[in-house]
């Protein structure tokens, strides 16, 4: 090996021992003496916290501090202040509960009487026209009042839904009761329209008095004669076919 290359490699590991020496004593510790002219910065001893108080009572009248409560005074005309109770809640009223018993599809026994499922229920506040009645129209002169009283009565329902006064839908026999359609009493308007006469004592007795006054239906004529008479009274067709 040459002379020179021996002489740099040695050069070279003289130089890396000094570095390592060098290195060492930067990471050695401090002496003590170093230690006591070092500037060592001021800390600040906690705060002490006062221990929870054990007096209940001055819990329960512990008032609340916040940013708003400053501005609340303690003491009105030199009383002190009182929590006053939260109030119940205000409840809403509550709806009217619906009145009476809807029977859907009501059949017109007669004027007045009605057939639910097989079951009667006579309208209250009148005296039903019975279907065969018939009414006198001049000496000797009838016509079936009964039966046209019916049929009107018939068109006036027209399977509507009717809501009676009953505690429930389930009865036996034949029961009364007022009924209605939306708000249209329906005793009233067979006695309005004279086709039920109104019971004693009923509040329906003006009604009737004023029907029979006015010849409403079973008080008046037979209407199925006034129809016939109204297409008599009309004039001929002249018949324009032949002009001579």
């Amino acid at each position: 090996m040459r002379p020179a290359a021996i002489f740099t490699g040695l050069a070279g590991i003289g130089i890396v021992a000094g570095l390592i020496v060098a290195g060492g004593q930067k990471l050695s510790a401090p002496e003590a003496g170093d230690m006591a002219g070092a500037d060592i910065p001021d800390v600040e001893a906690p705060t002490p916290v006062a221990p929870p108080t054990t007096n209940p009572q001055a819990s329960v009248n512990a008032r609340p501090i916040d940013a708003a409560s400053q501005f609340y005074p303690a003491a009105v005309d030199g009383k002190p202040l009182e929590r006053i109770a939260t109030p119940p809640p205000v409840e809403a009223p509550k709806a009217a509960a619906d009145k009476g018993i809807d029977l859907p599809r009501p059949i017109a026994e007669s004027a007045g009487l009605l057939s639910i499922g097989g079951r009667k229920l006579q309208l209250a506040g009148i005296t039903p026209t019975p279907d065969d009645k018939t009414c006198a129209v001049d000496v000797g002169a009838t016509w079936p009042c009964g039966m046209l009283a019916k049929t009107n009565f018939r068109l006036f329902l027209r399977l509507r839904t009717v809501n009676c006064d009953l505690d429930n839908a389930e009865w036996t026999g034949t029961v009364t009761a007022a009924c209605r359609i939306g708000t249209q009493d329906i005793s009233q308007w067979l006695v309005e329209n004279g086709w039920a006469t109104a019971a004693a004592g009923s509040a329906l007795a003006n009604a009737g008095k004023q029907a029979e006054a006015a010849r409403r239906g079973i008080f008046g004529d037979d209407p199925r004669k006034l129809a016939s008479d109204s297409v008599t009274d009309q004039a001929p067709v002249e018949d324009m076919s032949d002009p001579l």
